[in-house]
């Protein structure tokens, strides 16, 4: 078998028929998942998006013959523009593009630039989203191309949940099923009481909170919330956002009071996880408290449910029920906080294949 092998360990040469075809390997991917963002912010890509999106049956766990008609007919005739608008005000008009890509393309690169020192150019870097654009299935095959035999899929999610993780593998994994020659592969496991993770959370929070100009009587610790029922059915994902939450706590030494936890961005009418983050503000700022912030240690980067739900809608929420002072503290994003946490993964991640 002929090879490129370039940057790869020396294996001895085989005698081929002239006629194989150039197969190339040796090399080791290592693919960032997130969950996705529209091509832009007018109906028709919003459509796109949503219509992906809410057709996972991760996401959405009702039965086909009960959603499909109010996702056909209803949401998806009304949701794009309303979602579209709250997607143009958090824009990257330079790119043209929603932030969660900007960011997460940086941490790819800003990755890769981390642990060049360590795997040199046998390790490629890449980024995909799991609804959107770049797809799965194409950044797959571009390392692939490129002579990956084994790739390592990195979920961005600190606290595993089957609508984000799950499916986020799903659908690397349906495009393995697609593979003559598939490659070896490994998944990331979450790190949501990774030491270096809540390290990294409390520096960064202490850093913007240094920033303010007034002292929060309150900082909301907001992750993002899912039904009830995927919890009793055995979701583990509201354990590990507690679990998150002391420990950050603990680092940060702040009482349940001073910081307490929340869930956010419901959506139809089940019960969710609780309590939830709007009605919290809500309630803090007319029991008297007049300065408060929030962060979300569960996204990696900022997005639409961070910079237009928390920063933008929560922000209104508290101010307009008696609240002076608000801030959003920002995920760790590309920071060298963040790159720290995603760089302690990957390297515990490759072991034994570096």
């Amino acid at each position: 078998m002929t090879a490129d092998i370039a940057a790869a360990p020396r294996r001895e040469a085989a005698a081929l028929p002239p006629d194989h075809p150039q197969v190339r390997y040796g090399r080791i991917g290592v693919l960032l998942l997130n969950l996705g963002t529209p091509e832009g912010t007018g109906y028709w890509p919003m459509r796109a998006y949503l219509k992906e999106f809410l057709s996972d049956r991760r996401v959405i766990e009702e039965p086909r013959w009960k959603w499909w008609p109010v996702l056909n007919f209803i949401i998806l005739s009304t949701r794009p523009g309303r979602k579209g608008k709250d997607y143009a005000s958090i824009w990257n008009r330079e790119r043209d593009e929603g932030p969660l890509k900007t960011i997460t393309r940086s941490q790819t690169e800003q990755l890769a630039e981390r642990l060049k020192p360590l795997a040199g150019d046998r390790v490629v870097f890449d980024w995909a989203m799991r609804y959107g654009f770049p797809d799965v299935k194409s950044r797959l095959k571009a390392l692939l191309d490129q002579g990956c035999d084994r790739i390592l899929l990195v979920p961005l999610y600190p606290q595993y949940a089957a609508p984000t993780s799950a499916t986020a593998c799903d659908q690397a994994f349906r495009a393995l099923m697609q593979m003559r020659w598939q490659p070896t592969v490994r998944v990331s496991p979450p790190y949501h009481d990774d030491p270096v993770y809540i390290g990294a959370l409390a520096r960064s929070m202490r850093a913007s909170l240094a920033k303010l100009d007034f002292e929060p009587e309150v900082i909301l610790c907001s992750f993002h919330g899912m039904p009830k029922e995927y919890l009793l059915k055995g979701d583990p994902y509201y354990c590990q956002c507690v679990k998150t939450w002391r420990l950050l706590r603990a680092e940060l030494g702040l009482s349940e009071e001073r910081f307490p936890l929340t869930f956010q961005s419901r959506f139809g009418p089940d019960e969710w996880l609780q309590p939830y983050t709007d009605e919290t503000v809500k309630a803090l700022a007319q029991a008297g408290r007049k300065s408060m912030a929030i962060v979300a240690p569960g996204f990696s980067a900022d997005c639409l449910e961070t910079l237009e739900e928390l920063d933008g809608e929560n922000r209104e929420i508290f101010l307009h029920n008696g609240g002076e002072k608000f801030a959003y503290l920002p995920c760790l994003n590309d920071s060298p906080e963040g790159i720290d946490v995603i760089a302690e993964v990957v390297q515990r991640e490759l072991m034994g294949w570096l």
